[in-house]
């Protein structure tokens, strides 16, 4: 599985890369802080995989990485090879920060 640490997401953003950001964290922790990128709830994802571009770059972020790790790891299983997960999720980004 592809990982990318806070540090070169920021710099892909900054850059202004092509690519999709979906945050996959509940509802209320979203609204406590988030990055952007489109918001699908971890329970909905696999019911909305039409919403995930397979053309591509496509950064995975929960709370701490864990479970946007599961998440990308079954859609593999489904097929999708394009798919990253922001290495420690909210958390580490929010580290980074300081």
């Amino acid at each position: 599985m592809k990982q990318l640490t806070p540090d070169e997401l920021k710099k892909w953003i900054d850059s202004g890369r092509d690519f999709l950001l979906i945050d996959i964290r509940e509802g209320w922790e979203r609204q406590e802080f988030n990055i952007g990128g489109i918001h699908i709830p971890i329970g909905e994802l696999f019911a909305r995989t039409s919403e995930i571009p397979a053309n591509k770059d496509v950064v995975l972020y929960c709370e701490k990485g864990i479970r946007s790790t599961i998440a990308i790891q079954r859609l593999e299983a489904s097929g999708f090879e394009n798919l990253i997960n922001l290495s420690g999720g909210m958390r580490a980004w929010k580290n980074s920060l300081l």
